[in-house]
Protein backbone atom coordinates (compact mmCIF):
# COMPACT_ATOMS: atom_id res chain seq x y z
CA UNK A 1 0.00 0.00 0.00
CA UNK A 2 1.25 3.49 -0.87
CA UNK A 3 -0.16 6.53 0.91
CA UNK A 4 0.59 10.05 -0.29
CA UNK A 5 0.00 13.26 1.60
CA UNK A 6 -0.29 16.14 -0.85
CA UNK A 7 0.45 19.64 0.38
CA UNK A 8 2.92 22.48 0.52
CA UNK A 9 4.18 21.70 4.00
CA UNK A 10 1.73 23.85 5.94
CA UNK A 11 0.77 22.91 9.53
CA UNK A 12 -2.42 21.18 8.31
CA UNK A 13 -0.38 19.08 5.88
CA UNK A 14 2.03 18.11 8.63
CA UNK A 15 -0.85 17.18 10.93
CA UNK A 16 -2.40 14.97 8.24
CA UNK A 17 0.96 13.25 7.78
CA UNK A 18 1.23 12.52 11.52
CA UNK A 19 -2.40 11.33 11.59
CA UNK A 20 -1.58 8.87 8.81
CA UNK A 21 1.27 7.46 10.93
CA UNK A 22 -1.10 7.10 13.90
CA UNK A 23 -3.72 5.43 11.70
CA UNK A 24 -1.19 2.86 10.54
CA UNK A 25 -0.40 2.07 14.18
CA UNK A 26 -4.09 1.81 15.07
CA UNK A 27 -4.89 -0.48 12.15
CA UNK A 28 -1.75 -2.57 12.46
CA UNK A 29 -1.09 -2.17 8.74
CA UNK A 30 2.09 -1.10 7.04
CA UNK A 31 2.44 1.21 4.10
CA UNK A 32 4.88 3.46 2.34
CA UNK A 33 3.97 7.05 3.27
CA UNK A 34 5.16 9.79 0.92
CA UNK A 35 4.90 13.56 1.26
CA UNK A 36 4.30 15.30 -2.07
CA UNK A 37 5.08 19.02 -1.99
CA UNK A 38 5.78 19.67 -5.67
CA UNK A 39 2.85 21.63 -7.12
CA UNK A 40 3.16 20.00 -10.55
CA UNK A 41 2.81 16.54 -8.99
CA UNK A 42 -0.09 17.71 -6.81
CA UNK A 43 -1.91 19.16 -9.82
CA UNK A 44 -1.60 15.81 -11.58
CA UNK A 45 -4.10 14.49 -9.02
CA UNK A 46 -6.51 17.34 -9.91
CA UNK A 47 -6.69 18.41 -6.27
CA UNK A 48 -7.83 21.99 -5.77
CA UNK A 49 -7.53 22.25 -1.99
CA UNK A 50 -4.91 20.90 0.35
CA UNK A 51 -4.01 18.91 2.25
CA UNK A 52 -5.09 15.88 0.29
CA UNK A 53 -4.77 12.18 0.99
CA UNK A 54 -4.14 9.59 -1.72
CA UNK A 55 -4.29 5.86 -1.00
CA UNK A 56 -3.07 3.56 -3.77
CA UNK A 57 -3.42 6.36 -6.36
CA UNK A 58 -7.02 7.18 -5.36
CA UNK A 59 -7.75 10.60 -3.85
CA UNK A 60 -9.79 9.88 -0.73
CA UNK A 61 -9.78 13.35 0.85
CA UNK A 62 -8.91 16.93 0.02
CA UNK A 63 -9.13 20.20 1.88
CA UNK A 64 -9.43 18.69 5.34
CA UNK A 65 -7.33 17.07 8.03
CA UNK A 66 -8.80 13.65 8.65
CA UNK A 67 -8.56 12.20 12.14
CA UNK A 68 -6.47 9.09 12.72
CA UNK A 69 -9.44 6.78 13.31
CA UNK A 70 -11.10 7.98 10.11
CA UNK A 71 -7.94 7.28 8.13
CA UNK A 72 -7.68 3.85 9.75
CA UNK A 73 -11.13 2.92 8.43
CA UNK A 74 -10.09 4.01 4.93
CA UNK A 75 -7.09 1.71 5.02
Amino acid sequence: MVIKVLGTGCPKCQKLYSNVAEALEISGKSAEVIKITDLAQIMAYKVMSMPALVIDEKVVSSGQVLKSDTIATLL
